[in-house]
């Protein structure tokens, strides 16, 4: 399986990305992309099931790292066979920083 990476202004232009957020869950509760699900990278082993098997799950970290680990585990799995993941660059901070809407708090939106 391979994963491939995307930018934060090419992901802006996807229409309703399925996003994960592989931040710790105080990153994520002080902000995330909206409709991102949090499944921590530490607990991804035990709570990947929590991911949807859609045709393309965007993964998202704080600046790209955590996420690209993520993506290299998460497309090795059999039960994501002909999902597509794409590492977000640059990450939430990113996101921030060229201005996209950020929510807080557990809740996806």
């Amino acid at each position: 399986m391979s994963w491939t990476e995307i930018s934060i202004t090419d992901l802006v232009a996807v229409d309703s990305p399925y996003v994960v957020d592989v931040r710790e869950v105080d990153e994520y509760t002080d902000g995330h992309v909206p409709a991102a699900i949090n499944v921590p990278l530490s607990t991804l082993v035990d709570s990947y099931s929590a991911i949807s098997v859609k045709p393309v799950v965007y993964v998202v970290c704080q600046l790209g790292g955590r996420s690209a680990r993520a993506c290299e585990f998460l497309s090795n799995l059999s039960e994501f066979d002909g999902v597509k993941f794409v590492n977000v660059v640059g990450g939430t901070a990113a996101w921030i920083l060229e201005g996209n809407e950020v929510v807080s708090g557990d809740q996806p939106s």
